[in-house]
């Protein structure tokens, strides 16, 4: 897989980038981490500021509006004399930006990163996720900018359709906000703004892809400096997303991670027969995802890991804690040794699962073969899995046409399905010295998991692990479907 594609340029306009004097904040070398090649740079921020804070009347109308989450009806003192407007002073920013914040992301980075972004920027454009969710300023945040823009406000308006938002935290803070923003297309709003990322997460795969590196640096105050300024001028790039639906039999009870939502209906593709294993009754959940789902050992590791630390919350650490402890935890969920009082029938997920896919361009359902020895199986969106690794590889010409497979990209349409061993197989495949079991690329996918010996599945979708209960007599169905929208990134590059 290649690095996503770039659909905009960066901006020319200029911007000043001095070498570190008494005159220039915080002028030090930031090296690694995805911050940028540059050495001995530094970032003037006066000017930085005058880049990206908007005016305070608008700050201050928008956190007026998502405080009392309307947004038709803007106060008169928070709106601009109309021959204030077009003073020098009050010119919209180059590249007006807002930041989220998870605090609970990144060990105890996330209470000092808010507060040295509120002195880089301003109060008003930094919210918490505790505080302030991302609907909240989708809805009224933004739609306060629009208001005001009705009333003729020239600034308002240059503001909301150069806005560029940070999102400080891992993957699933990140999809987080992409779904929400998700709502402005669905609306048929125009002016999308594009996204980028300050990694606070765990494995930080969205980040590794769209350059803006997989670990919170070192010298992070004067990098969050640098940050923002290539925040401001990094070109945007397109990326897909997916959406999820999982069909089971009325009456099962789940706990199904946050990103999944119930469903009034079932939005089943009716082009497959399901040749009778359909409940009479069936309950729906709906989500979205843009890095990856994933069925089987990895996502029951997955699943004890997260209960482990719910329970022992002391043990989150950061990042490299959270890893020591994720690989320790696999070894004893018999994914490197099945034990011997198991029926080896159960090794594979062939037992219990088929699965149909979509090729690209093709209207027609197809079913393929799950490799026998196949314990988790991962639908993969973008070019890192787990803290930066490719499994699913760069492939020789000659094996692409072969398979029938073409180049990855994160923005293609497509999605690769990969299989994983024993935990010795997928061991190799984390350290990058073999690839994944190929088993294809599809437009559209749907799982059929059926119980028999097998009482519960484990899935997971970004990150996010749930624990699926399975019948005998009916089948609970996972479809997968490309969302008709593509999300906007900033590339860090």
């Amino acid at each position: 897989m290649e690095t996503p594609r770039s659909v905009g340029e960066a901006s020319t306009t200029n911007f000043v980038v001095a070498r570190p004097s008494a005159k220039t904040d915080d002028a030090v070398t930031t090296r690694g981490c995805g911050f940028g090649n540059l050495a001995w740079v530094g970032v003037d921020r006066e000017e930085l500021r005058r880049r990206i804070v908007m005016p305070e009347y608008l700050r201050l109308a928008m956190r007026d509006c998502i405080e009392r989450k309307d947004s038709t009806a803007v106060p008169d003192h928070l709106l601009l004399p109309g021959a204030a407007a077009a003073t020098e002073e009050l010119a919209p920013p180059h590249a007006p930006m807002v930041v989220f914040i998870n605090p609970k992301s990144g060990g105890r980075h996330g209470p000092v990163l808010k507060e040295r972004l509120q002195q880089l920027m301003s109060d008003e454009q930094v919210f918490d996720l505790t505080e302030v969710k991302p609907h909240e300023f989708v809805r009224y945040g933004l739609a306060c900018l629009e208001t005001i823009a009705a009333k003729g406000d020239e600034c308002a308006r240059e503001c909301r359709e150069r806005i560029r938002i940070m999102v400080a935290g891992g993957d699933g803070t990140v999809g987080w906000v992409l779904g929400c923003l998700g709502e402005l297309h669905k609306e048929g709003k125009s002016h999308i703004p594009p996204v980028g990322v300050i990694p606070l997460g765990t494995g930080n795969d969205l980040s590794r892809s769209f350059n803006w590196g997989g670990a919170f640096p070192f010298a992070w105050r004067s990098a969050m400096k640098r940050t923002l300024h290539r925040a401001t001028l990094g070109p945007v790039a397109k990326l897909d997303s997916w959406s999820i639906v999982v069909s089971m039999p009325s009456g099962e009870v789940v706990d199904p991670p946050y990103s999944l939502k119930p469903s009034e209906e079932t939005a089943l593709d009716q082009a497959l027969d399901a040749e009778g294993d359909v409940p009479p009754k069936a309950k729906s959940y709906e989500g979205v995802f843009y890095n990856y789902f994933s069925i089987g050992m990895d996502a029951q590791v997955a699943y004890g890991f997260h209960h482990l630390r719910n329970e022992k919350p002391y043990l989150a650490q950061g990042p490299v804690t959270n890893k020591i402890i994720y690989s320790s935890y696999s070894c004893t969920q018999g994914w490197f040794c099945t034990p011997c009082v198991s029926n080896p029938g159960l090794r594979g997920l062939r037992n219990i699962m088929k699965i149909h896919i979509k090729k690209a361009n093709c209207s027609e359902w197809e079913e393929i073969l799950i490799p026998k020895s196949v314990r988790s199986i991962v639908v993969l969106n973008l070019d890192n899995y787990g803290s930066g690794r490719h499994p699913w590889g760069n492939l020789k010409p000659n094996y692409l046409e072969k398979r029938g497979f073409v180049e990855a990209h994160c923005d293609d349409g497509l999605i690769e399905i990969f299989g994983l061993k024993q935990g010795w197989h997928a061991s190799f495949v984390m350290a990058q010295i073999i690839t994944a079991k190929h088993i294809a690329q599809a437009a559209a996918i749907r799982f059929e998991l059926r119980g028999g010996d097998w009482k519960d599945a484990f899935l997971q979708m970004d990150g996010e692990p749930w624990k699926q209960p399975m019948k005998t007599d009916y089948s609970t169905f996972v479809e997968i479907k490309k969302v008709p929208f593509q999300s906007l990134m900033i590339n860090g590059e």
